[in-house]
């Protein structure tokens, strides 16, 4: 008797979904604490702590409804086999397009089309929910309704652009991959994740937002003098026009090599009126450079891609795996899509793993702030954005555990506080 995979992914889904609702739960009764974490006392202002605790509890509520009906169409379009009916059909519609359905390349993108346009329609209500109701509600959104939908075309026009050639590749690879066939796949997507990586920046981003070099001035110099004295190689230094979209604000760094590029939204510039607020946070970002974070990190992702496309190869051939998801063939596409799902269990372990890992990096790099001299900065620059963002100011430690790749402000605050271990 055949092993009921299909069941067993459906339940392992259930489970994980009681699971994480549990964790949702805990999360949502801190959230209506009504009263700040002892480290934020006077720290937070009550207003801050009123207006973070109801942006919280409104996108929490989201959530739990966003999740149940997530589960309930996963689970009846695995259940009610949507996926071959909706890969016969798509063959189908190739037929009528004149063209050769017994071509898998051609198969495949119809597939994908459809899947795309179901995707995007079912998502749409809770992505217009989300930007103009959650976030206007809370003073973030300051996108108007054609600019979302600008966007979401811009998005779909890059899928259409990038997609095919790269979907045909992978099919063709494991079509006459052999033996090397999880070498080949790893190869391709190292490929393909530094040209992606080389052409975002220049053309992809650019056509979402405006990036302008960061005026001459104090905060540019700060940031080059310390740049220069890490030996960063920084090349161009940004600001984006965030604002036109959301007031949240954020920091980030790119690129590869001797091409290092950093980004401040100019929400950021705008919130912290103290330069060395903004210099701090810079500081802790090539923190994670100089301790070689986004070294370890991009080849972890190598590793566990290599991981995968070998766990790939070990199941593709199985027809009583496709058979259990209602498959009488053995599509490349579909073939690594129901793998995707029977890793689930084994995803969920190492996306925990990989939090545990990216929490350390932050307290790492926060301490290399420290330690150049910006902790006081620091911790105002973090209570600045925890207070602009009015992100969760008491969270539940189970779902923090779990969920989070930062530590809640709370646990850095402490650790900036700390007083250094010195030598004997």
């Amino acid at each position: 008797m055949a092993f009921p995979f299909l069941e067993a992914v459906i339940g392992f889904m259930i489970l994980m979904y009681i699971f994480e609702t549990y964790l949702d739960l805990r999360q949502h009764t801190a959230l209506k604490l009504p009263t700040l974490p002892k480290t934020l006392e006077g720290v937070i202002s009550q207003e801050k702590f009123e207006k973070s605790r109801a942006y919280s509890l409104d996108k929490s509520h989201f959530h739990f409804i966003h999740e149940f009906v997530t589960i309930l169409m996963d689970s009846a379009i695995l259940f009610f086999r949507v996926l071959p009916w909706f890969w016969k059909r798509s063959g189908d519609f190739v037929t009528l397009a004149g063209l050769n359905a017994e071509n898998e390349i051609l198969h495949t993108l119809a597939f994908l089309g459809g899947v795309m346009i179901w995707s995007q329609i079912t998502d749409l209500p809770f992505s217009l929910y989300s930007t103009f109701v959650v976030e206007a509600r809370h003073g973030f959104n300051k996108q108007t309704i054609w600019l979302f939908f600008r966007d979401m075309v811009k998005g779909i026009c890059l899928a259409v652009i990038l997609g095919p050639p790269i979907v045909s590749a992978i099919i063709v690879i494991v079509q006459k991959g052999g033996a090397y066939l999880a070498i080949y796949l790893w190869a391709f997507m190292f490929v393909l994740s530094l040209v992606m990586m080389t052409l975002y920046p220049v053309l992809i981003a650019p056509l979402f937002n405006k990036f302008t070099p960061l005026p001459e001035g104090e905060l540019r110099q700060k940031i080059e003098k310390l740049a220069s004295s890490l030996k960063f190689p920084l090349k161009k230094l940004f600001v984006v026009d965030g604002s036109t979209r959301s007031s949240h604000s954020n920091a980030y760094m790119y690129g590869f090599f001797k091409n290092k590029r950093i980004v401040l939204y100019d929400t950021l510039i705008q919130q912290c009126k103290d330069d060395e607020e903004i210099v701090a946070v810079i500081a802790h970002e090539l923190g994670h450079w100089k301790l070689n974070h986004t070294m370890y990190s991009f080849i972890a992702v190598q590793i566990l891609t290599f991981l995968q496309f070998g766990g790939y190869t070990l199941v593709r051939n199985s027809s009583s795996l496709f058979q259990s998801f209602g498959f009488d063939t053995q599509p490349v596409i579909i073939g690594l899509i129901i793998f995707q799902h029977t890793i689930i269990p084994l995803q969920h372990l190492v996306n925990f793993a990989l939090n545990l890992v990216s929490r350390s990096f932050e307290f790492q790099a926060d301490a290399f702030a420290k330690r150049l001299g910006y902790a006081s900065a620091l911790r105002a620059g973090l209570v600045k954005l925890q207070e602009e963002n009015l992100s969760a100011m008491n969270t539940d430690p189970w779902y923090s555990a779990y969920h989070y790749s930062h530590p809640p402000l709370v646990e850095r605050l402490d650790a900036i506080d700390k007083p250094d271990k010195k030598a004997d």
